[in-house]
């Protein structure tokens, strides 16, 4: 068995110890959110391009989960091992730092493709409730596309992090106050097209916009920005986090805390 291998397993075996927080929650939490902004606001919201707001909330609820799964699994994982002095052992380790890399980043795709998939069953079960009708994709490439970049680069972002973070805390702010306004601010809950011009274009400069309507477009066919720029804007964005995750295992800490 390869090194690969064994640490990609051991990190799939991590996250399904903890099922109520790798399953219970994502759902509970999709449920509430279905609940709250699909059904009892989504009545006030007009349709988007022909697209009910339930059909249009699901997508950007199915990318948030992923996302913060993704980023939560590598960065969770570094971290206590970090804490219980595991992570030093993985530095002598016959593991190269490619290895590492692909099989955090690879274990946290799957965490997240789990709650999106999770999250968009909930999701069909709303829409046919208040509908009537399946929530079907409607364009599959695109959305194995964007869930497979996305969790990849969240991965990667997460490793990347916990690997200069020095306490819990970091590891918190980082999440509270970076990536969950930059969720929010993406697009998940309203589309940009109901903002002024002037912060359409602020907008326009967040990288996770482009990976929620990449989605969005993949499942319900409608989307903000161009997918000529979102591919784009994704691959770019799975180079830099490559990268900075490389280089994080280069020059980061392996010490106890």
């Amino acid at each position: 068995m390869t090194p690969f291998f064994t640490l990609f397993r051991r990190e799939i075996a991590r996250f399904l110890k903890v099922i109520v927080q790798t399953v219970i929650t994502p759902f509970v939490s999709s449920f509430l959110y279905l609940l709250i902004f699909g059904v009892s606001l989504g009545s006030t919201m007009p349709a988007h391009q022909g697209v009910s707001y339930m059909a249009f909330l699901i997508p950007g609820l199915m990318m948030m989960g992923l996302m913060n799964n993704a980023f939560q699994n590598s960065s969770s994982s570094i971290v206590s091992s970090k804490f219980s002095g595991d992570l030093e052992d993985l530095r002598v380790a016959p593991v190269s730092d490619q290895e590492i890399i692909w099989a955090m980043g690879l274990a946290s795709l799957v965490r997240g493709f789990l709650v999106s998939v999770i999250t968009y069953l909930v999701g069909t079960i709303f829409c046919y409730y208040q509908q009537g009708t399946v929530l079907s994709v409607a364009h599959p490439l695109y959305a194995f596309y964007f869930i497979v970049v996305a969790g990849l680069i969240f991965g990667l972002l997460g490793i990347s992090v916990a690997f200069w973070a020095t306490s819990f805390d970091q590891l918190s702010a980082f999440s509270a106050f970076i990536l969950l306004p930059l969720t929010y601010l993406g697009g998940v809950f309203l589309s940009i097209e109901n903002l002024h011009p002037f912060w359409q274009m602020i907008s326009k400069l967040n990288p996770l916009l482009y990976m929620i309507n990449g989605l969005r477009y993949g499942i319900v066919g409608v989307t903000d920005v161009s997918m000529s720029i979102a591919v784009p804007v994704s691959l770019l964005g799975f180079a830099v986090f490559y990268v900075l995750a490389f280089f994080s295992l280069r020059k980061g800490s392996f010490q106890r805390w």
